[in-house]
Order: C-alpha cells, then structure tokens, then sequence
C-alpha cells in the first residue's frame, strides 16, 4: 500500500475519534440545556395582581393616587418573590392567628394589626432583631417594661405570645388615641410616637399618605397591606401551601413558688427540658422565682408523646 494512502487512512482515523470524542462530551451538556429550556418558561417571573381598592383596619387606602398605588404594588411584588420566607408565614399563620384573634377582638383593636405581627417577626415567637427587639410583636426591653412585662434573666415576657400581644394592643389604642387612626398608628408602631409627633409638625402633615419618611417606616404600612392581601389570597400569588402548622394545646400549671430545677419540673409533668421550653420560650434560666404576689402559668403540651 502507498504510504500517502496510508496516512490518508490514519488521518480518517483521527477525525473520526476526535469527532466522536466531541460528540460525547458535549452531547450531556446539550441535554441539560433542552431538559433546562422546558423548566425555565415556568419560573419567568410576571407581574403580580394588585386590587383596585383596599382598606386596611377599615380605613381607605387611596390607590387611586400614583404614589401610593406603586408603593403597594412594590410590597406585593418583594414579599411575592420572596418565596422561602412568605412560605414560612403562611405554615405559621394557621398556628399562632387563632391565638391573636381573640385578643385583638378582646382589646378593640381591628382583626388587621395580626399582620402587624407578620412583618415584626414573619410570626416566629423567637425572633431577635439586630436592634434587641424581641418576641411576636418584637419590643425593645424598655418599651416592654413600660408597657407592665416582665423582663430580667428569668422571665422575659416578650417571648409570652398572649402577655406581648395585650402590651401590643395597649400600645397601639394609645397611638390611635394620639394620632387620630388606626394606620398612623401602626406607623407609629415602627417609628415611635415621638418621632412621628415631630415629622407631622416639621411638615404640616398629619396623614400617613402625605408625609415623607424615612425607608422604613415609609415602607412599613403597605409591607402590612402586602401580606394582609397575599394571606387572604395566597392563590392569586401563585402560593400553594397544604400541610400548615397546627395550634399546639395545652394545659396550664399554676405556680406561685420558687422552682429550683426546670428541667426537674419538665420530667415530672411528663415532657423534656426541651420542651418546656418550646412552649415556655418567656422562661430564659433553669430556675424560676416565684412568690404568692406573683403567678405564672407554665404550657404543658396536651400530647406530650408527640414530642418524644
């Protein structure tokens, strides 16, 4: 054979290796790129729903006005999207509303400050916030004290989701008395009354659509609106949740004395020290104080095997 066919034959040989060589590394990844091209129409995020009129704790909300119309939609988009977190509210919802309810009712304050507490603490009894703010209703330490909780290194009553929402509930018929409604009220939730009493007389202000403030307080009344409407109407944002938390029953201990070991108490009343402190998160020590001037009811859960 001549040797230029012969190495016409082995140069046709090499071809065709590198070609299959080729063939075979790049073949996977155009796979992945079709198997990826059927998921991502999917996940293209879209514009969301945004109702024409709304009221918030039974007061208007003029979104009939430009301003105010993209501030709320710019809350429903953010808390939208924001899947992990307003996943975990909606699980939430279901355990700690039919705690809250009654007392708002109880208290006079309108059924829509629950979702006060949802952009507080996304309804997590033991978030702490970067500032010390603590608990369902996040109080700072001294407005808690205030407003008659308890908090040392034993007791901290801001983690008492009942004891904080009936300080929330003082809180807040005080600010609506001062400041003439319900959302300026809530405003002033977040901003303090002093701070807000100052922006109204520095600009001549006195209704919450018309005053320029800070981020977040600027902020803080339509992220309130934006999860009161994705709650009520989680289907329209594409949120679909089936298993929820449930309310957790219980059964109340009174004690009116000292209690030297918690984790004694725990084990006699059938549960672990962990659990104790699961439905007790307001006892901080392992001891409590206790004296006939003072009761405490301590949670013990109506089905403790579920926690063993």
């Amino acid at each position: 054979m001549k040797k230029e066919t012969i190495i016409k034959i082995l140069f046709l040989i090499v071809l065709l290796d590198t070609a299959a060589v080729i063939y075979l590394i790049y073949r996977p990844v155009t796979l992945e790129i079709q198997h990826v091209s059927k998921v991502v129409p999917m996940l293209k995020p879209s514009d969301i729903y945004c109702p024409e009129t709304f009221d918030l704790a039974g007061e208007y909300v003029p979104l009939k006005r430009t301003d105010i119309a993209e501030a709320f939609r710019k809350e429903l988009i953010v808390n939208t999207y924001l899947h992990s977190h307003t996943i975990q509210v909606l699980k939430n919802v279901s355990r700690y509303f039919p705690i809250i309810e009654p007392i708002l009712e109880e208290e006079g304050i309108p059924d829509d400050f629950k979702y006060l507490a949802v952009i507080e603490s996304s309804l997590n009894p033991l978030a702490v916030s970067p500032a010390g703010a603590v608990g369902l209703w996040q109080f700072m330490s001294g407005t808690a004290k205030e407003l008659g909780m308890e908090v040392n290194k034993i007791v901290d009553e801001r983690y008492h989701i009942e004891k904080s929402t009936r300080a929330a509930c003082a809180y807040l018929k005080k600010a609506k008395e001062k400041f003439g409604t319900w959302v300026m009220a809530a405003a002033s939730y977040n901003a303090g009354m002093n701070m807000l009493t100052r922006q109204i007389n520095l600009q001549k202000e006195n209704n919450y659509y018309d005053l320029l403030l800070g981020e977040e307080t600027g902020r803080y009344v339509f992220r309130i609106m934006a999860m009161k409407q994705i709650i009520e109407n989680p289907h329209l944002y594409d949120f679909h949740v089936s298993e929820k938390y449930e309310v957790e029953k219980c059964e109340e201990v009174k004690v009116n004395k000292n209690i030297k070991d918690l984790a004694h108490f725990a084990n006699t009343h059938g549960i672990s020290y962990k659990t104790l402190k699961r439905f007790n998160p307001w006892l901080r020590a392992n001891t409590l104080h206790a004296s006939g001037k003072k009761s405490y009811y301590i949670a013990i859960p109506r089905q403790p095997e579920k926690y063993r």
